[in-house]
């Protein structure tokens, strides 16, 4: 990657990517499915773990999420961070390293994993919003919680 001189206002895109990236765990670890959906273009895709799980449509994708992550059971805490950013006017292109946890105390496991992210996002009225998405696993590792002495999930 080359040395580039920011203006201040593709600065200010590259915050503004920035949170919208982070509004997105922060909805997805929250279970807040309709705050979700507003982050996403109506036509946008998804592929998830490389592709085995993709998606068309921002209800599509959100639908997904919510089946897979949305029981009471479910704990998760994913953090993104290191991200590259390139702009071309309206349109963004992200890389984002990507940490996640999760207790699972509805099926008796903790997941630990990381990946990358890779993005486009469009700025439609002033707003950006994701319209491809997707990552692919770096590593992924699950245990039992019953192999974990001691073990005991104290806030959720």
């Amino acid at each position: 990657m080359g040395r580039h001189t920011y203006t201040l206002e593709e600065l200010s895109d590259i915050e503004d990517v920035k949170a919208l990236k982070y509004a997105y765990l922060r909805f997805l670890d929250q279970k807040r499915w309709d705050d979700l959906a507003t982050l996403f273009m109506p036509d946008a895709t998804a592929a998830y773990s490389g592709g085995r799980y993709s998606y068309t449509g921002s209800a599509e994708i959100v639908a997904f999420l919510e089946r897979n992550m949305g029981r009471e059971g479910f704990h998760s805490s994913h953090r993104a961070h290191h991200p590259e950013i390139s702009l071309d006017g309206d349109r963004a292109e992200a890389t984002w390293a990507l940490e996640d946890l999760v207790v699972d105390t509805d099926l008796g496991f903790v997941l630990m994993g990381a990946a990358f992210y890779e993005e486009v996002c469009v700025r439609v009225g002033g707003e950006w919003r994701f319209e491809q998405m997707g990552y692919r696993r770096s590593f992924e590792c699950m245990y039992p919680t019953s192999s974990l002495e001691g073990f005991a999930l104290t806030a959720s």
